[in-house]
């Protein structure tokens, strides 16, 4: 694959920018969904109207990324599937609906734009993400590792068999008026997350990693057109990120830390029920002590050899007392946990790729 410096070296400055502001980045919990089965394929044009999306309720009101503050707008997400399609419905209010970027897999969020992170097996590595703007122009890539790490954007990926559609409660690119807002309705085939032609990937009765972003630029309007908004040096104003589940920073690139949506086989008005598994409890820890250990390396060159220099205090799960050990190795380091649960070999490696071993 063809990939340019440059293009790597801004997806790292933008999309991977580190708050230092956020003081309880570990502490958000992630939301929780249950998508509902649906016995009817849903046509894809835009329209919430569609009785299957009658039948389900919508996400929780988005947050900002660091889950502090309110959103200037609204905006919610459904969910449903089928054996053959991820269905989303997103509804976004905005007074001024505008873009101009028609060209697919063009850097989308420089326009106002609803983006899709899905990572299927929860091991943080080999993860997707979709962009679309106003005008339905869709920018998807998959990503090998998070941003922290060495890792390979493939811009090149394409989610075949696609469907998007936008229906604009307003006129789109009209300074003119004041809009509503936009809907934007996705269908993803399951097959484009097969890792093997034999592979049966989809998450019945079984939960993936997910999470939403809204990105929303302040406006000027030059020459009777929308723009992203520029400060008086000519450099654009602060994005701004808006999410189902937060982050805790601003960084969407952490999936450890993305919300849980569990698939159920039931139809939408029978009953599902959700619990976050114990052992992805004990992962939230693991990376905790992660993120220790990489923030010592950078500061001082040199990690941690103690697990009790990545503790901060005794770890309690539902009553039981996590124990991992720090475990070096020739190759880096790997924290270790033996689940009081499950009894699964829970490991993290130095690289952030987090394995399960029953």
């Amino acid at each position: 694959m063809r990939f340019k410096t440059t293009f790597f070296s801004f997806l790292i400055c933008i999309m991977v920018t580190i708050s230092s502001c956020a003081q309880n980045s570990d502490n958000v919990e992630p939301k929780t969904h249950i998508a509902y089965k649906t016995p009817t394929a849903i046509t894809i044009d835009g329209d919430e109207s569609d009785p299957s999306w009658s039948k389900v309720a919508w996400s929780d009101l988005f947050i900002d990324i660091e889950g502090v503050k309110k959103p200037k707008y609204k905006t919610q997400v459904k969910m449903l599937w089928d054996d053959n399609y991820y269905y989303i419905l997103a509804k976004m209010e905005e007074p001024h609906v505008w873009g101009d970027l028609t060209k697919r897999d063009t850097i989308i969020f420089h326009n106002n734009d609803f983006e899709v992170f899905i990572e299927p097996d929860g091991d943080t590595h080999n993860y997707y993400e979709l962009e679309i703007n106003t005008l339905n122009t869709a920018w998807d890539l998959f990503v090998t590792k998070p941003y922290r790490d060495v890792n390979v954007v493939v811009n090149d990926w394409n989610i075949t068999g696609l469907k998007s559609a936008v229906k604009v409660n307003g006129t789109i690119n009209n300074p003119n008026d004041t809009d509503k807002g936009w809907v934007l309705e996705i269908a993803i085939p399951w097959s484009v997350y097969k890792t093997g032609y034999y592979h049966k990937n989809v998450p019945v009765d079984n939960f993936w990693r997910v999470n939403f972003s809204r990105v929303n630029w302040d406006y000027q309007i030059t020459d009777g057109k929308y723009e992203r908004k520029k400060q008086a040096n000519g450099k654009m104003t602060h994005e701004y990120n808006w999410v189902w589940s937060p982050m805790g920073v601003v960084n969407m690139h952490e999936p450890e830390k993305w919300g849980y949506v569990y698939f159920s086989s039931k139809t939408p008005g029978q009953k599902a029920q959700f619990t976050i598994p114990q052992d992805e409890k004990i992962k939230w820890e693991l990376y905790k002590m992660y993120r220790i250990q990489n923030k010592n390396f950078k500061t001082n060159n040199t990690y941690f050899t103690s697990i009790d220099s990545l503790k901060k205090a005794e770890i309690s799960i539902d009553g039981k007392i996590i124990e991992p050990i720090l475990e070096s190795h020739s190759q880096g380091w790997n924290i270790i946990v033996e689940s009081p649960f499950t009894g699964n070999q829970l490991i993290l490696r130095e690289d952030g790729k987090f394995i399960t071993k029953k």
